[in-house]
Order: structure tokens, then sequence, then C-alpha cells
């Protein structure tokens, strides 16, 4: 996925209301830019680190600035775009990345859950699969969720009862942070979600990452990288 027109760079100066985020440009001026991230963004939106934003040609936008990288502490990008993780899962689909998915699979988006309200992300021939994006890292891991989601944990639920009844499902974690090569579940933030995916994992859902490239002109899925479900009781410090 590349970015066209290219991301402009700024500094982060703080972001706020969940939805907002101010950043110096080059030339010194204010910018309040639209942020598509529901999560806490730990890591990632602290004061001071370096931002590349997106700019809408919709003149309807009240914010026609969106943010789409951060750099943290240690040098390396994060994706913050949470809305571009299943783009990039579908890129990773057409190019063959992900095993136990053949390259050129037919590929429905927002489809309907069967037997109940709501919509998973994916239909991918005949599994249904339900995207995250992972942009916060715990120690030598990449973790999820950033925040306690009751939403996240009920697609697990979902896609363990889908299993069940004889549907194909899959969880796909999209990372968009160059620092991780590992993911697993946050319990120490959400152990509700935690327990949710080894429920999942012991009733057959496919489980698996997705690390992606991260540089200002495009953000590209590149191979896998090994997801840990921890066991139940472990240590959650």
């Amino acid at each position: 996925m590349k970015f066209n027109p290219p991301l402009q760079r700024a500094t982060l100066i703080r972001r706020y209301k969940r939805f907002l985020a101010d950043v110096e440009t080059a030339a010194g001026a204010t910018l309040t830019l639209h942020c598509p991230n529901t999560g806490a963004m730990t890591g990632c939106a602290d004061p001071g680190s370096p931002a590349w934003y997106s700019t809408s040609t919709n003149a309807r936008r009240k914010y026609p600035h969106t943010l789409e990288i951060v750099g943290d502490r240690d040098g390396h990008l994060i994706g913050i775009n949470s809305a571009r993780a299943n783009t990039l899962v579908v890129e990773a689909l057409a190019d063959g990345v992900l095993p136990g998915f053949p390259a050129g699979a037919r590929v429905r988006r927002e489809v309907a859950i069967p037997g109940q309200r709501g919509r998973l992300d994916l239909l991918v021939d005949d599994v249904y699969v339900e995207v995250k994006s992972v942009t916060l890292k715990l120690s030598d891991s990449g973790a999820f969720p950033d925040a306690v989601s009751v939403r996240a944990t009920r697609h697990l639920d979902t896609l363990a009862r889908l299993m069940r009844a004889g549907q194909r499902t899959a969880l796909v974690f999209c990372v968009q942070h160059t620092g991780i090569d590992k993911v697993r579940s946050a319990d120490e933030i959400d152990p509700d979600y935690g327990d949710a995916l080894r429920r999942a994992v012991a009733a057959g859902v496919h489980v698996l990452a997705v690390r992606c490239r991260v540089t200002p002109s495009e953000i590209a899925p590149v191979g896998v990288v090994p997801v840990y479900v921890r066991s139940a009781g472990e240590d959650r410090s």
C-alpha cells in the first residue's frame, strides 16, 4: 500500500479526545489531524515523536489531514491507522503471504455473520476472518489489545462459535510496528480477551499474524510472525 500523494512529516504534540492529534509541521505550523485509532496507543503517541500524515482531497472533511505513522523512542515506525489493517491483510492474501490461504483467493469484505447480527471483516473463499491491528509492544512482544475491548472479545467468541458449527474461521493480527517479531494476547490489560483467545484456539480457530514493513512511502505485508497463546493462569505481569 503506497501513499500517494506522499506523507508529510511533522512532530507530534499530543493525541486527545481519542480521534484527534495536534502536530507541528516542518514549517512550524500547528495542524489538528484525524487520529484513526480507537485504542490507547501506548508507546506510539508520545509528545515529540516524529509523525507522518496524509491529506485528503475531500473538501467535506472537517479534518482533511490523517495521522498515519508515528516513530517511537527506539526508532521503530508504527502504522497507527487501524482502518488500513484490512487492506493490508487483503494484500497479503493476494501475495500468498498468509499460510493456509491460496494466493488469489476470493475475498469479500464486511460480511454478515451467519446466525446472528453483526459483521466480520472478511470472507476468504469459505473462511470467515477477523482482522486486528497490533501496535502495542510490551517487553519483547507485540500485544493485543492495548485497552479493554469487549467488542474484540465478542468477535473471538463469534469465531469460536462458527468453528463449532462447522464453519472455518481465522483471526489475523496485522502488525504495523517495525519492532515487533511475535504477538501474544495482552492478558495484563484485558484478561477476558486472553481467555477468549484460548477458547478460540481450543475450538480450532486459525490464528496467525502478518508483519508489515512500515515506511513513510508505503506500508506492505512482508511475512508472518509467531503468535504465542498463553496458557490459562500464566503470569500476566
